[in-house]
């Protein structure tokens, strides 16, 4: 998998501001961790528990996944926690997550789209991210043989 762009798609009414999203590593592999690291600036207190997430998940036309989660179902699905600090406070927010990818994803070009609601209906955050699933982790690359990229961390700029 490697991420291309993380786009930021949300404006001024957004109650998060995100500044940078890092993965690492930066070429994550399907049924594999990935590290997901958000920095942002929230513009009000928020709480994390009524957060609902709208997932799609298209392969090219196809529509796979079109469900609605609450944040702490999406975070457990994914092999995540919550944060400590569940009502964080407005002001610099950075928050990071350690992501169980799926293994049973079709390998192939997707594009996720998130769309986050605060439990008073107001816009939390959008981000598309196009992944690239076109290959599967390989056992004799892990230690340097062709897959030593995936290793390395991606700073992904959100725009």
């Amino acid at each position: 998998m490697s991420v291309a762009l993380v786009e930021d798609i949300s404006d001024d009414t957004y109650v998060l501001d995100l500044l940078t999203i890092t993965l690492t590593p930066a070429l994550p592999w399907l049924g594999h961790q990935v590290r997901c690291e958000m920095d942002g600036h929230l513009k009000e207190t928020v709480d994390l528990t009524r957060v609902t997430c709208h997932v799609i998940m298209k392969f090219g036309p196809v529509k796979m996944l079109d469900r609605r989660y609450r944040l702490p179902d999406l975070l457990a699905l994914m092999g995540a926690r919550m944060p400590r600090d569940l009502r964080p406070p407005a002001g610099p927010w950075k928050q990071a997550w350690i992501l169980q990818l799926p293994e049973a994803v079709p390998v192939a070009e997707h594009q996720i789209r998130v769309r986050a609601r605060t439990g008073d209906g107001k816009n939390f955050f959008a981000l598309d991210i196009p992944m690239n699933f076109n290959r599967r982790f390989h056992p004799s690359r892990a230690n340097g043989g062709g897959g030593s990229r995936m290793f390395q961390s991606q700073r992904c700029r959100v725009p």
